[in-house]
């Protein structure tokens, strides 16, 4: 329905619709390249990306790089440098029109060109935005990580993230648009939870942790106390103390999943010195 929409208020641009049709299943095609970007550069540094979902608005990759500033930057970013790269050549293309002259035998696929140029850029333009959970929101977020870790930068970007969703609801106002009414909506409830998150991870940087281990996935510590509940009995122990044996039953947990980037190891992989996360 949306296609359909979007399609008829197009119309009369191109000399048959067939381009209109062209141009929409382009956007999509672009939006998913991103995604993909998302997806690939995750998985070259260890993490997870098994699911992309396009929707009216655009699409989203759901990525779980390893919880580390540098990956999680990495992840983010290939999304738009995807857009950089298709910048570069649509310019190319654009070029070789003008200097051939098949611009002039060639109306619609210049118009066409010019049309996903734009396109590209736009969509580039608005993801780099600093405003989470858009991809510049997150690129904020993971380059002020290096310096202030992990909960700290989250709360950073989600701070910043309001502030861009009260401009796109001002722009929403003015410009009388559904549609970014809409996104200013799903960026304030992407915000919300970043910041929910954020608070987590504060008061869980605030627990005592063991001095003696690490998740070999992010190197922090795990928390000190009875966190940890056995699945056989109902009790909660501390899996680092009791050795991964339940002290009421007696059943084992040979893999401990971290708190902090819900990683499971084996516990025998845990005794490595440990780094302080905040």
């Amino acid at each position: 329905m949306v296609a359909v929409f979007q399609i008829q208020r197009r119309g009369g641009t191109y000399a048959t619709p067939l381009w209109d049709v062209l141009e929409y299943l382009t956007l999509f095609g672009i939006v998913l390249l991103h995604e993909f970007g998302h997806a690939l550069a995750c998985r070259s540094v260890g993490g997870r990306a098994e699911q992309i979902v396009l929707w009216p608005l655009g699409g989203v990759a759901y990525v779980q790089p390893p919880q580390r500033p540098g990956a999680t930057l990495w992840s983010i970013a290939a999304g738009p440098l995807v857009n950089v790269v298709l910048l570069v050549i649509l310019t190319g293309l654009l070029l070789v029109l003008g200097v051939t002259g098949w611009s002039r035998g060639l109306p619609d696929a210049q118009k066409y060109l010019l049309m996903v140029w734009l396109i590209n850029l736009v969509l580039l333009v608005f993801n780099v935005l600093p405003i989470y959970p858009l991809d510049g929101g997150q690129i904020l977020r993971s380059v002020l990580w290096f310096f202030l870790g992990p909960a700290r930068s989250l709360l950073v970007a989600t701070m910043v993230g309001f502030a861009g969703v009260a401009l796109l609801i001002g722009l929403a106002i003015h410009w009388s648009s559904l549609w970014v009414g809409i996104l200013a909506a799903f960026v304030l409830m992407n915000c919300w939870r970043g910041w929910q998150q954020a608070r987590a991870l504060l008061r869980l940087a605030r627990i005592p942790r063991h001095r003696d281990f690490a998740c070999p996935s992010c190197r922090s510590a795990p928390p000190l106390g009875p966190w940890r509940v056995c699945d056989g009995c109902g009790m909660s122990f501390d899996p680092f103390a009791a050795g991964g044996v339940c002290p009421q039953c007696g059943l084992t947990f040979p893999v401990t999943r971290c708190v902090d980037c819900g990683a499971a190891s084996p516990l025998t992989a845990w005794a490595q010195p440990p780094v302080t996360r905040l």
